[in-house]
């Protein structure tokens, strides 16, 4: 089983693999030209995006700038508005459902850490030499009519339902069920949403 594979399976994974750091590469130099790019460029837009995503509806808006770690794990769907200085860590898949809204600010992680010190690095070499951190994924979905307040934080394997609110600055460390207004530190259910 290849580095990429365990990192989509949700396996410890070492993320200094030879494919994996290339296409990290990859996705870093295509976000920064998408950052670069002329506002009201939105066909070299459009094309940055075809390459960087692992796949889009139609009318994706994403406001510059705009952060991932391979991009190719991230899916919109239709009529989806992203406002500026997001950061998707998308070790794992990232799935965002037709019209959803995410705030400025908003941080979806899908990759973490053993919280074990040994687990994560491994038997320290007698030379010090750094080596990457050891990484486990698990997906984040974001349902349909779905809107992500400023500044809110998706943990690793959270799922969001549909026609829900994630009030702004949030910290999602659970799943949310569909048509609720969600908000605090850890996110909870506060209402219906009708």
């Amino acid at each position: 089983m290849s580095e990429k594979e365990k990192m989509l399976a949700g396996l410890l994974y070492e993320p200094n693999d030879a494919e994996l750091l290339t296409r990290w590469h990859k996705a870093k130099d295509l976000a920064r030209d998408y950052n670069q790019c002329d506002s009201l460029d939105a066909k070299k837009k459009d094309e940055i995006l075809a390459n960087l995503l692992g796949g889009k509806g139609k009318n994706l808006w994403i406001t510059p700038p705009f952060y991932v770690d391979y991009g190719e794990n991230i899916y919109f769907g239709n009529n989806c508005e992203v406002n500026m200085n997001c950061t998707f860590l998308d070790d794992n898949r990232i799935e965002i459902g037709d019209y959803a809204l995410i705030a400025p600010d908003v941080k979806i992680y899908t990759a973490f850490h053993p919280t074990n010190a040994s687990d994560r690095f491994g038997v320290v070499s007698e030379d010090g030499s750094f080596e990457f951190c050891k990484t486990i994924t698990a997906p984040v979905i974001v349902g349909n009519y779905t809107w992500i307040g400023g500044g809110s934080i998706l943990l690793p394997g959270v799922h969001i339902g549909d026609n829900v609110v994630i009030g702004a600055g949030s910290v999602v460390t659970k799943d949310i069920p569909s048509n609720v207004i969600a908000y605090g530190n850890p996110c909870q259910v506060v209402r219906e949403n009708k």
